[in-house]
């Protein structure tokens, strides 16, 4: 692998810990800020709102910067959120500190894509971007189950702190390696943001929030899912961890797969296979076994669904695809604030953290309806060009 990509690579891998990592200490993160666990997991609200205003507010700012000093400055903002994670010293300053460690992630992602398929060049743009995005892949694999004992080892705050150093490694990496490029956007902010007003835009990132919303709830609270649920201990919850993070690397090289042969026809039959599992988890959580295997499935399923999500929005954004990228993936994180914010009020509100699992299919079968919309109004505009 080149070392440019690599370097880019590993930025993904500590980012995607640095988001995902939390929803296996939120109990122990709960505790040491003496904070009830649906408030812990506000925490992951704070992180996707900072992701949601950062999205298109950080690229459009820096849509003419030059390629190497942004991606730097990007990774560095993430360094110091999650190193005021593990310093601080009260819930408030948490939040914020998560909010900060958010901002400037979605941008690195849609940079990141970019440049690795610039510097491939013509032809293999689309193996150098899955290199990149496979830093994603074993941040949940790896780095989330390895934060998860290291926080039940050392504490929570050490969780954060480790990120933020594997964040400041691949930052030097990132200044050694990656070969600075002039901006490619030549047009004006307004032109960019005009791409937003496409119905099928709109449409493509209302199915990534919409669509993701269910699964994201059910992972936020995953830990007390197993563990008050299914009756797993707290020592069990880092290889389901990695079961999860399996079954997303399967799901992940599947959904893309399936996406390059049928795209919304395959993000319409993942998102109705996503409510189905959902379900039947619903329905047989209470067994440690079924527990394990449905939550490879879900694994499988919630990352089958991306390749097409994304693919989507390139596909109909061709004139701003940068921009499109970086709010595809604020959408995905408003998905993610409300679902922290709406499994808080199910766990608090109801009799324990079950109900969580069929609140999720029926948010799910909300994508799919964005689905089924999305692929009759292709059909409707391929009858308009045919006559």
């Amino acid at each position: 692998m080149p070392l440019p990509v690599l370097a880019l690579m590993l930025v993904v891998f500590s980012l995607t810990t640095g988001e995902f990592v939390i929803a296996g200490i939120l109990p122990d993160v709960a505790d040491g800020l003496d904070v009830s666990v649906p408030a812990a997991g506000l925490l992951v609200t704070a992180y996707a709102a900072g992701m949601i205003v950062g999205g298109p507010v950080v690229t459009v700012l820096t849509a003419r910067m030059s390629r190497k000093p942004l991606i730097a400055g990007l990774v560095a903002v993430s360094v110091l959120g999650n190193l005021g994670s593990a310093l601080a010293p009260g819930y408030a300053t948490a939040l914020l500190t998560r909010f900060v460690a958010g901002l400037a992630v979605a941008t690195f992602f849609a940079v990141a894509i970019a440049t690795a398929a610039a510097m491939a060049g013509p032809g293999r743009e689309s193996s150098a971007v899955a290199k990149v995005a496979l830093g994603m892949n074993l941040g949940i694999i790896l780095g989330s189950p390895i934060g998860t004992f290291i926080g039940q080892s050392l504490g929570w705050r050490a969780t954060f702190a480790t990120v933020a150093a594997l964040t400041a490694a691949a930052l030097l990496l990132v200044l050694l390696a990656v070969p600075d490029r002039p901006s490619e956007t030549t047009r004006s902010v307004l032109t960019e943001l005009r791409v937003f007003a496409d119905r099928d835009v709109q449409l493509a990132i209302a199915l990534t929030a919409v669509g993701s919303v269910g699964v994201v709830m059910v992972f936020t609270y995953i830990v007390p899912l197993l563990t008050g649920v299914s009756g797993f201990s707290s020592a069990a919850v880092p290889i389901l961890l990695l079961v999860y993070g399996a079954g997303a690397v399967v799901g992940n090289f599947g959904g893309g797969w399936l996406a390059d042969r049928s795209l919304m026809a395959a993000v319409r039959g993942l998102l109705i296979a996503l409510a189905a599992t959902l379900t039947l988890f619903w329905a047989v959580a209470e067994s440690p076994v079924a527990a394990a295997v449905l939550t490879f499935a879900v694994g499988v399923l919630a990352f089958a669904i991306i390749p097409g999500m994304q693919a989507r929005v390139l596909t109909t954004a061709v004139a701003a695809p940068t921009l499109a990228v970086a709010v595809n993936a604020s959408g995905f994180q408003l998905a993610a604030a409300f679902a922290g914010w709406l499994g808080g009020r199910v766990i608090a509100g109801g009799p324990g953290p079950r109900p969580l699992y069929l609140v999720g299919a029926l948010l799910t079968v909300a994508g799919v309806l964005i689905a089924i919309h999305i692929v009759r109004r292709d059909r409707r505009e391929t009858v308009r060009a045919d006559a």
